[in-house]
């Protein structure tokens, strides 16, 4: 499984991603979820991937081959289209063809492909737009009302999401509150972990403004989910009933 989450806030863009995939307790891997497609000062465009390993590699090799070689692919090239929600569309259809036929090949063990993405970015001259790719191709696009979207395991890390996140949320605190929330997926579920990858996108800059890889035992990192803890346990001993 995986967590995956995007926050869309006035001033800009905060990604963040686990890497790990796991068919089984015994057969845990690393994987990366995040990708990320760029032409400074042109366009950025980032990419989440929660579900079937073999749809979400499938969609991304597709979706290379597209920008590296146009005119010998039958899927448009994301770096190409004149708006982002144009990216969404082509990522949602290549999506969806891939779920089908990866399907078609599992229906002998009555199985079935499925994968979900993030896809966030900003083409010069156009807003920064985050969307939500369903398994099935659609998509709903972020809203000053939902400015966030969770992919995978995403019940544990939305309760502080839904607290703290609102188009002021100011980057810095962005980044914090999607740490905190990957935090709390971290501790409650297995099938989560580290490493972590972390893209922000600043407003109107179209470029990754910075990306970290947070490794297991990042000092950062541990003593955020120190200080959390720490505060939220004096929190609770203030409240009466």
């Amino acid at each position: 499984m995986t967590y995956c989450v995007g926050l869309l806030v006035n001033e800009g863009m905060v990604l963040l991603s686990d890497t790990r995939t796991n068919a089984g307790l015994d057969h845990i891997s690393t994987y990366k979820k995040m990708y990320i497609f760029e032409e400074p000062g042109e366009r950025v465009i980032v990419m989440m991937t929660a579900g079937n390993l073999s749809v979400t590699q499938n969609v991304i090799a597709r979706l290379e081959e597209a920008i590296e070689a146009p005119e010998e692919s039958a899927t448009p090239s994301i770096m190409h289209t004149e708006s982002m929600f144009k990216v969404a569309e082509v990522i949602g259809k290549t999506l969806s063809d891939v779920a089908t036929e990866v399907s078609a090949k599992m229906t002998r063990n009555a199985q079935a492909a499925s994968a979900s993405m993030i896809v966030a970015g900003q083409r010069q001259g156009g807003p920064m737009r985050m969307f939500m790719v369903y398994p099935e191709g659609n998509f709903i696009e972020a809203t000053p009302d939902t400015p966030f979207f969770q992919i995978g395991e995403h019940k544990y890390g939305k309760p502080i999401l839904d607290r703290v996140v609102t188009p002021k949320t100011s980057l810095a605190d962005a980044q914090k509150v999607a740490l905190l929330s990957m935090d709390s997926t971290l501790r409650s579920n297995l099938s989560v972990g580290m490493p972590l990858d972390m893209t922000v996108i600043r407003r109107d800059e179209c470029r990754v403004s910075s990306f970290r890889r947070i490794e297991q035992g990042d000092e950062v990192f541990a003593a955020m989910s120190t200080a959390w803890s720490q505060a939220l346990r004096a929190a609770f001993s203030e409240i009466e009933i």
